[in-house]
C-alpha cells in the first residue's frame, strides 16, 4: 500500500479552514500545521486564534505560530525535519521564501480564489466581483519568488451570481478549493498533473483593499457601485457622504431614471441618486454616520432630504 504524503499546512483564515478539513479527513498525513500568532480582536482587544488554529487544535494537530519565517533558523530545522512532500498554503499571510519553495519534492502548492492569471494578488473575491465578473474559481499552483506567478496545476471555475458578495461567494470558493486540491495532490501522486506556465499577458491585479477603495466616486456607474458594494462587503464597504457626513450604502439597486449625476431624486420614501454617465442608483439600505443601518424610507423620514441635493 502507497503511504500518504506528509504535508505541512500553512494557512490563517477561515478561507482556509475547508482545506485543512479535507486533508485530514483524506488521510493525509499533517504532523504540522502553521499560522499566523494569535492578534487582538474585540473590544477588550484580547488574543485570538487565528480560525485555522481553533480548527487544527480540534484535529489535534501540532501548530506553529512564527513571527517570522524567512530568517528563522529553528523554524527552518522544524520543517527540513519533517521533509514533508509539499507543504500547502492557504491564504497564510506571509511571503513564502526561497528556503522554503525549495524543501519539499512537489514544492510549495497554494490554493488561489482566482481563474489565474487573472486577479493575482490578496483580494481576488472582491475585486472579481467589484469589476463585475460573472465567472471566477480557483487555481491550485506551484508558489515561486513571483506574486502569483507561479506554474498552474489545476483549475475549477464557477459563476458569480448577481446577488453574490463576497461574503457569500467565498465559502462556496473554499469548499470547491478543498476538493481541488486533493485532486492536485493525488494527481501528483499518481504523475497524471502536468504543471503549466501562466501567460502574463492575460494578468490583472488584486491588490490589498484600501479604506478608501470604499469610497463612491461621480465618476462610476450605477452598476459599478453596485458591484462595488457587493464585493467590498464587509470592509471596505461602500460609502459617499452627505450633508458633509459619511453615508455608507449597504443596499442598491440599478434604475433607468433620468437624473442629474451627483444629485438625489426623492420621490414617494424613494432615494435615486444620479450617477455617470446618465444612469441611476436607488438606495435601499443606508447608515448615516454614527447610526444603525437603516431603509431608505426611513432615512427619508428622519434627515428629509430634498431632490437636488448632492452625494460626496
Amino acid at each position: 500500500m502507497t503511504q500518504a504524503p506528509t504535508l505541512v499546512f500553512c494557512g490563517t483564515p477561515r478561507f482556509a479552514v475547508p482545506t485543512l478539513e479535507s486533508l485530514v479527513k483524506a488521510g493525509f498525513r499533517v504532523p504540522l500545521v502553521v499560522t499566523q500568532p494569535d492578534k487582538p480582536r474585540g473590544r477588550g482587544m484580547e488574543l485570538a486564534p487565528s480560525p485555522v488554529k481553533e480548527r487544527a487544535l480540534q484535529f489535534g494537530l501540532s501548530l506553529a505560530q512564527p513571527e517570522k519565517i524567512k530568517a528563522n533558523e529553528d523554524f527552518h530545522a522544524q520543517l527540513t525535519a519533517i521533509q514533508p512532500d509539499a507543504i500547502i498554503v492557504v491564504g497564510y499571510g506571509r511571503i513564502i521564501p526561497q528556503w522554503m519553495i525549495d524543501l519539499p519534492r512537489w514544492g510549495n502548492l497554494n490554493l488561489h480564489a482566482s481563474l489565474l492569471p487573472k486577479y493575482r494578488g490578496a483580494a481576488p473575491i472582491q475585486w472579481a466581483i467589484a469589476r463585475g465578473e460573472s465567472v471566477t474559481g480557483v487555481t491550485t499552483m506551484r508558489i515561486d519568488a513571483g506574486l502569483d506567478t507561479g506554474d498552474i496545476l489545476l483549475q475549477e471555475g464557477i459563476p458569480i451570481e448577481p446577488q453574490d458578495t463576497a461574503e457569500t461567494l467565498s465559502p462556496r470558493l473554499a469548499a470547491i478549493g478543498a476538493e481541488l486540491i486533493i485532486e492536485t495532490l493525488r494527481g501528483l501522486q499518481a504523475g497524471t498533473v502536468q504543471p503549466r506556465p501562466q501567460d502574463p499577458s492575460q494578468a490583472t491585479l488584486a491588490p490589498i483593499l484600501k479604506k478608501e477603495d470604499g469610497r463612491i466616486s461621480s465618476d462610476l456607474t450605477a452598476q459599478e457601485i453596485v458591484n462595488r458594494l457587493r464585493g467590498f462587503r464587509p470592509w471596505p464597504g461602500a460609502f459617499t457622504s452627505f450633508r458633509g457626513k459619511t453615508l455608507n450604502l449597504w443596499q442598491a439597486q440599478v434604475v433607468d431614471r433620468p437624473v442629474t449625476t451627483g444629485e438625489l431624486l426623492i420621490e414617494q420614501g424613494r432615494i435615486i441618486a444620479g450617477c455617470a454617465p446618465g444612469t441611476a442608483l436607488e438606495l435601499l439600505e443606508v447608515q448615516p454616520e454614527g447610526k444603525k443601518r437603516m431603509s431608505a424610507a426611513d432615512f427619508v423620514h428622519g434627515y428629509r432630504p430634498q431632490s437636488g441635493e448632492r452625494l460626496g
